[in-house]
């Protein structure tokens, strides 16, 4: 897994696995989910991410795994 944080474009990606990208799955105007071919999530994104989750928990993140 990995979480990256675009603060500039105000992203949060959080790739769950590797795999041939397919296609999104719009969750809500925000939340953007990408699948492959058998519609497994590869990654969620999270647009306007500091409007949804506090400034102090998104300095902290850089996280890869």
């Amino acid at each position: 897994m990995e979480i990256k944080l675009d603060k500039k474009a105000d992203v949060l990606y959080i790739k769950f696995q590797d795999g041939k990208f397919a296609k999104n799955k719009k969750i809500d105007e925000d939340t953007i989910m990408g699948l492959d071919n058998k519609g497994r999530i590869l990654g969620i994104e999270v647009l306007n991410v500091s409007k949804k989750i506090a400034a102090k928990y998104l300095e902290s993140v850089s996280i890869s795994l």
